[in-house]
């Protein structure tokens, strides 16, 4: 198959699942760009993610919005959520330019640009079904902005049943009344490999070792052994921690879609 071809029919399937997905009301779709940001660079990043916030402020700019993650290794994400792919075309910075004018414009994302050497986009899927939120599946969680990502890749040959082992702790958890709750997102569209990742808030670093150990306690030797038989279908595993940034995000699209992901 020529490769224009192949990448259309790509496009195609992937567009019709994350429709699928947004009618069923079971996952919801985000889009996410990835900045790998140097280290002596963090501080220029982040005036200039705040300086685009402000011109978008000041400019009344509509239909765009994202909320941002920042990550101790100094990787930030900028998350939107989408309905399809479409929605990645169509949420643009058009408006802000036309405000601004192409030399402002340029000059705001040129600053961008000297902080990083790698960015890229992807596209992840929220999975309820896995998800542990007994109070209310939310990615917003007041006065818990600090986040902990515990990423799991996994051999498409093993996803099934990792999948399997995942509802499994999801029912010892509501089994066991645990005060640790997470969301759980599966990899998507524009992603190299399979792999799940369960996000867990708290109100800082000490808050989320003290809850997290409590819960192992809880848990007791089930615990030990579902998470023992979850391992087994685990390629690779990391952990990395940091904390949602409200100061760099924005929020110009109407209300019906404002969602935050985390």
């Amino acid at each position: 198959m020529h490769f224009k071809t192949k990448l259309i029919s790509i496009l195609c399937c992937s567009f019709l699942t994350l429709t699928i997905f947004a009618q069923e009301g079971e996952n919801q779709a985000f889009w996410v760009h990835e900045d790998q940001v140097k280290p002596s660079k963090m501080m220029d990043y982040e005036k200039a993610s705040k300086d685009l916030v402000e011109a978008c402020k000041k400019n009344n700019v509509k239909d765009i919005q994202w909320s941002v993650a920042s990550m101790d290794d100094g990787t930030y994400l900028s998350i939107t959520p989408i309905k399809n792919l479409a929605d990645i075309q169509n949420s643009n910075f058009n408006d802000l330019r036309d405000k601004v004018g192409e030399e402002s414009f340029n000059k705001m994302f040129e600053n961008f640009n000297k902080c990083y050497d790698k960015h890229g986009d992807f596209v992840t899927m929220l999975i309820p079904s896995l998800s542990y939120m007994p109070d209310g599946l939310s990615t917003t969680t007041p006065g818990q902005e600090y986040r902990v990502w515990h990423r799991m890749d996994v051999t498409p040959a093993n996803l099934q049943d990792l999948q399997s082992k995942m509802k499994e702790l999801k029912d010892l958890f509501a089994a066991k009344n645990s005060k640790v709750h997470y969301r759980v997102y599966r990899s998507g569209f524009g992603n190299v490999g399979d792999y799940l990742v369960a996000v867990i808030s708290a109100k800082d670093a000490v808050d989320y070792d003290t809850r997290t150990s409590e819960n192992q306690k809880l848990l007791g030797e089930d615990g030990k052994k579902l998470f023992n038989e979850l391992f087994n279908y685990v390629d690779a595993y990391s952990v990395r921690r940091g904390s949602m940034r409200p100061d760099l995000a924005y929020q110009g699209a109407s209300e019906d879609s404002k969602i935050t992901k985390d």
